[in-house]
């Protein structure tokens, strides 16, 4: 498998902490990744990738955050046919709408035709010790599921 890219939106320092783990987990795994903050990538640099993970916080009533919104835009202009992707997340589940923002994520990544390898990973707010190892094992879990993509084709 090639290299996985990372992107993620975080206000509170909660996705970063999510991203930063799912990154960990994906170094164990024996993979290599590029991991970005959201302002400084373009949608278009998501072609370049055999793998692909957005992560983002929720804002108002499960919406995508300001910062988002311009990426998430230009991914209109994508095809991400044979693309391995999955979406993470901090929510708050005091929202009606929990993790409103990473469901928009998942469904415009199935929209360009992107293979989704994995369920989304919520996490209520900053990942508590076991929710640390959670994350972790997605990072792992994406690089094996992402390799019997491969292998089934």
């Amino acid at each position: 498998m090639g290299s996985t890219l990372i992107v993620y939106a975080s206000m509170t320092g909660n996705t970063e902490e999510i991203a930063d783990l799912i990154a960990e987990g994906i170094h164990q795994a024996g993979a290599t990744f590029v991991q970005k903050d959201i302002l400084e990538i373009d949608a278009a640099e998501l072609q370049h990738y055999d793998g692909i993970l957005l992560g983002t916080y929720t804002w108002g009533d499960g919406d995508l955050p300001d910062e988002f919104l311009d990426f998430y835009e230009e991914m209109n202009t994508l095809n991400l046919t044979g693309k391995r992707a999955a979406v993470f997340g901090s929510c708050d589940s005091s929202y009606e709408h929990r993790g409103g923002a990473v469901d928009h994520l998942m469904e415009k990544l199935r929209e360009l035709g992107a293979d989704i390898v994995l369920d989304e990973l919520k996490i209520d707010l900053s990942p508590s010790k076991e929710e640390q190892e959670q994350c972790i094992q997605f990072g792992r879990s994406f690089v094996e599921k992402s390799y019997s993509v491969l292998e089934a084709r």
